[in-house]
């Protein structure tokens, strides 16, 4: 199947996209012998690929891996930070963080925590954040005072964010002694969507943390979450849910790693 060299570069955990397309740019990536170039589509088993004089082959590409952390708080939700903080890849081992390609789908704010889904699956990340597709997230979200009803209603509703409208929520009240948290559930995934709305409702979000995304969730049974920092590999009934949430065209039926409980 024919891809586009800086894929094939990052799915083969040889380097992300944007760190692959500058080592196109550098001349430091060829095909067939020849110097490649940004646009430039490579069919892995009949074309030549060489990053740095090695070629790249077909069994070195790494198998798939589908894990659910639960990130803390003051932990950047990429695969490297410019300002050096640490980042979600940072708390996994370093056998899934070196060569494999995996990172994060999605974002969560800096300041929150929760649910977060680490995959090297290139097709599911495409479709899992694909404007069209909206999986139901879920978010515990405590606020600095309790809210009014006719707020609530106004978030249910959606709220203009940008000039656009948000899609329409799920938000209930979470037994609490003040009363100031509540759940809050989204399709959509707009940046730090959740803090805007509250903001411009009055309010201030002092904790945000995710839950669940669509069914898969952090419970561990027994009133027991996967700890702050923790990981676990998502099970085959897991994946599949993802997977049959969309339709992906393009994907190769591959090995992969997850836990088949």
């Amino acid at each position: 199947m024919t891809e586009r060299v800086q894929k094939i570069l990052s799915q083969w955990g040889i380097a992300s996209r944007r760190k692959a397309e500058k080592m196109i740019v550098s001349g430091r990536v060829k095909i067939d012998g020849r110097t490649a170039k940004i646009g430039d589509k490579v069919n892995i088993t009949t074309n030549i690929l060489q990053v740095d004089g090695k070629v790249v082959e077909v069994a070195h590409r790494p198998k798939l891996l589908y894990l659910l952390l639960n990130k803390p708080p003051g932990v950047v939700s990429t695969c490297f930070d410019l300002q050096n903080r640490s980042t979600v890849i940072d708390l996994l081992p370093v056998d899934f963080r070196q060569g494999t390609g995996i990172h994060p789908v999605g974002r969560l704010d800096f300041p929150s925590s929760g649910a977060l889904i680490l995959t090297n699956d290139g097709d599911l990340t495409l479709g899992l954040t694909h404007p069209r597709y909206h999986l139901p997230k879920t978010y515990i979200v405590e606020l600095d005072r309790f809210p009014a009803h006719r707020d609530l209603a106004l978030w249910r509703k959606g709220i203009i964010l940008d000039g656009k409208k948000t899609l329409p929520a799920k938000i209930k009240l979470v037994a609490s002694n003040e009363k100031k948290t509540i759940e809050v559930v989204l399709r959509e995934g707009r940046n730090r969507q959740i803090r805007r709305v509250a903001q411009q409702l009055g309010y201030r979000v002092k904790k945000l943390h995710r839950i669940a995304i669509g069914s898969i969730t952090l419970s561990l049974g027994n009133n027991l979450e996967l700890s702050q920092g923790k990981y676990r590999r998502l099970k085959q009934s897991e994946i599949d849910f993802l997977r049959k949430s969309f339709t992906i065209t393009s994907a190769q039926p591959r090995s992969a790693v997850y836990d088949q409980k």
